[in-house]
């Protein structure tokens, strides 16, 4: 159009010059013939101007296009285009159709039966796709695949007039399924991104149906619009509605603003970010922009098989704040970030710089490291055929082909929290530092603890050696109580007094006797069964481990020998027992059992045998 001089004799608009590019190519094709008017057909006052204009110029347009044709030695005017964008074109056309089935709608097996009455086919993989036959992909379960040439077949079965079968690139049900599998239970999505309505719906319909068994109430969808206008974001809303979706919500509010104390955002698990990126992985890239509602500016790089420098530098640097943005949100568990994109500085580098940028940041604010994010498995298993994914682990790469377009997915997972094992006694300690035991098993108890653990042994020692003296206090006890009981008994003349008194005093000394035979007994278990203790208060304190936690009282003595005085109860036998009142004392000693003899013991007293021992010895 510069050479021939069209620009200068014709000024235009320039928003008109996409259309002037669009309609002197469909001239060029024709051969500058002018189009045939087909029926009742309405012209736009601004599409008959151009088409006026380029008339005009149509010798002129056509010398400049021979010219242009000589000079690069091309043959026709598709030859002027970049070998890679050829390719790219040559691609598109064997591109099969990839379309999802709306779960709000439908489900994938009354989908699969539509299409089966209507005479389609299934058949196994996607390089069997030959007439009418559709498969199932290898990665998400419901997404069908088509043959390029069955669009018009299938909008006979009304599946794509009802919204239950969507056409949409595969590059864009990826991430909707991937936060799908990784969403918990009661847990909302926020997206974000460059992205049209039918992947926001795509993604609310697989979670509303996920958990549609589980619980009824459905998760959110947050959806970030802030870099839209007015008019795109009625059109987001009205093809949600269309879709059936009702658990989608707008956030009006740039990105970089919300923070996770946000009360909406309080239930947030998972984000989808799929940000504006080079397209440079698509085959079509024309119809792909104005399908996801893209931007239209990046064709013109498109068309010259790279993207400028500086434009890829400001792509990445908007993903970078996008990407490291999302990784500050405290209960956020997972970020899936997705592009189709071919360059590495928008795909593994973007991902690699955010991580360790988020990990600094946590480092320099002192924040537990069980908040870091990582690199988690793909959640998408790879395909064994040729064309398949490039075993690039952990992020699921796609390089474009006849197959499909390419794309790039990778999974930022926050690490587990590590399992914290705490011991008994620091539960006490923090409980009674909130004042719910009140008192029990302080702190203080267990700094004396730690203080006397020291000198366990040494008290422990000491107080064996003290053992000795045992018999001889309850000797020295046992004869001063007998000795006043007899004073007691022959200053007074009061039989009855005597008698009741005597009783007592005998059923003290065999439950005394009784006591320390079942100690003895006991004592044959090994040292390190229980913690030893004595009798009195003093000595089981300094024979008591201090280092153990607290058990119900256990008192384990060693054998010892006990020498009991003489005793004179007048009167205790009955009448019928009665004997005459001897002189000489009598002195009992007690001895532990030998190793051989057997033991009877039980609960619920002394045997029989052991009373009438008992009452001979009275």
């Amino acid at each position: 159009m510069i050479d021939s001089c069209f620009y200068l004799t014709q000024p235009m608009p320039e928003d008109q010059m996409s259309l002037i590019a669009v309609m002197l190519y469909d001239f060029q094709d024709r051969k500058f013939l002018p189009r045939e008017r087909q029926g009742e057909d309405k012209f736009v006052q601004e599409v008959k101007d151009v088409e006026s204009y380029l008339l005009k110029f149509k010798t002129k347009l056509s010398a400049s296009l021979a010219r242009c044709r000589i000079k690069h030695d091309l043959l026709s005017i598709e030859c002027i285009l970049p070998e890679s964008v050829k390719v790219k074109q040559e691609r598109s056309s064997s591109l099969p159709l990839y379309t999802w089935v709306n779960t709000l709608k439908s489900s994938v097996h009354e989908v699969q039966g539509v299409l089966k009455s209507a005479g389609f086919s299934k058949v196994k993989s996607i390089g069997q796709l030959e007439g009418q036959t559709f498969c199932q992909d290898p990665h998400c379960g419901d997404i069908l695949v088509f043959p390029a040439q069955l669009k018009a077949q299938l909008c006979t079965t009304k599946l794509l007039s009802d919204h239950t079968l969507i056409i949409q690139d595969k590059s864009c049900s990826l991430g909707p399924n991937a936060v799908c599998s990784l969403v918990p239970e009661e847990g909302d999505v926020l997206m974000l991104g460059c992205f049209s309505g039918l992947t926001v719906s795509h993604t609310a319909s697989l979670i509303a149906d996920k958990h549609k068994a589980i619980s009824k109430v459905q998760p959110t969808v947050f959806v970030c619009v802030s870099d839209r206008t007015n008019a795109q974001r009625e059109e987001l809303r009205q093809v949600v509605a269309a879709m059936g979706s009702k658990n989608v919500k707008l956030i009006e509010e740039v990105f970089q603003s919300l923070e996770s104390t946000d009360k909406r955002l309080q239930k947030l698990r998972v984000i989808l970010l799929i940000p504006k990126c080079s397209v440079s992985a698509v085959s079509n890239p024309v119809e792909f922009i104005l399908q996801e509602k893209g931007d239209p500016e990046l064709l013109q790089g498109l068309s010259q098989s790279c993207i400028a420098q500086s434009e890829l530098e400001a792509l990445v640097a908007q993903q970078r704040r996008d990407i490291e943005h999302s990784l500050k949100f405290s209960k956020v568990v997972a970020v899936v970030y997705s592009t189709c994109s071919s360059y590495k500085e928008e795909n593994e580098e973007v991902v690699s710089r955010a991580l360790e940028h988020a990990k600094a940041r946590m480092e320099q604010q002192g924040e537990p490291k069980q908040v870091n994010f990582r690199l988690a498995p793909s959640p998408f298993s790879f395909s064994d055929h040729a064309e398949g994914p490039k075993e690039t682990q952990p992020f699921f790469m796609f390089a474009p082909s006849k197959q499909s377009n390419g794309y790039f997915l990778a999974v930022l997972s926050r690490e587990p929290e590590p399992v914290v094992k705490e011991e008994p006694h620091d539960v006490l300690v923090r409980a009674n530092a909130k004042g719910i035991l009140d008192g029990i098993g302080s702190n203080q108890l267990t700094r004396k603890e730690q203080q006397r653990q020291t000198s366990r042994m040494t008290k422990t020692t000491r107080a064996r050696t003290s053992q000795p003296n045992l018999p001889s206090a309850v000797h020295s006890k046992s004869k001063e109580t007998i000795m006043a009981s007899h004073s007691t008994t022959s200053c007074g003349h009061q039989e009855s007094t005597n008698r009741r008194q005597s009783s007592q005093a005998s059923a003290m000394c065999m439950q005394a006797l009784k006591n320390r035979v079942s100690r003895s007994l006991s004592s044959s278990k090994p040292e390190s069964s229980a913690p030893e203790k004595g009798p009195t208060p003093a000595l089981s304190s300094a024979l008591t481990p201090t280092s153990r936690p607290r058990r119900a009282y256990q008192e384990v003595l060693k054998p010892v020998v006990l020498t009991l005085p003489s005793l004179h109860f007048p009167n205790f036998f009955p009448p019928q027992l009665s004997q005459p009142p001897s002189s000489q004392s009598r002195n009992y000693n007690w001895r532990p059992p030998a190793q051989g003899e057997p033991l009877a013991r039980s609960r619920g007293g002394p045997s029989r045998e052991a009373l009438l021992k008992s009452q001979l010895l009275f």
